[in-house]
C-alpha cells in the first residue's frame, strides 16, 4: 500500500498542462507499506539507489550516498541485537 500525503499543494489543470498554483511551500510525504522486494544498485557515480516495490507495483525510490547508507546498515546491526523483531 502506497500513502502519499501533499501538504499546501495546489495545481492549475488548463488544456492539459499542469502548473503549480502558489508559493513554493509544499512538503511530501511516502509512505509503502507491505514491501515484496527491495534491492540497492549502483547510481550514477557517487550515490546509491534503494528500490521498494510492493505487491500492487508501487514504487518507491530513494538515492543516497555511501556514508548514508552506512548509517542505516549501523542502525539495522543495533536492531538486530536489540530489538524485539529480530527474534
Amino acid at each position: 500500500m502506497l500513502a502519499l500525503t501533499l501538504e499546501e499543494f495546489m495545481l492549475e489543470l488548463n488544456d492539459g498542462a499542469i502548473k503549480n498554483v502558489g508559493p513554493n511551500n509544499k512538503e511530501a510525504t511516502v509512505k509503502l507499506f507491505d514491501v515484496d522486494t527491495a534491492e540497492a544498485r549502483e547510481f550514477g557515480d557517487k550515490r546509491i539507489k534503494l528500490v521498494f516495490e510492493d505487491e500492487d507495483d508501487n514504487e518507491v525510490q530513494v538515492s543516497l550516498f555511501p556514508e548514508d547508507v552506512r548509517r542505516i546498515a549501523e542502525d539495522i546491526e543495533a536492531l538486530e541485537e536489540d530489538s524485539p523483531v529480530f527474534d
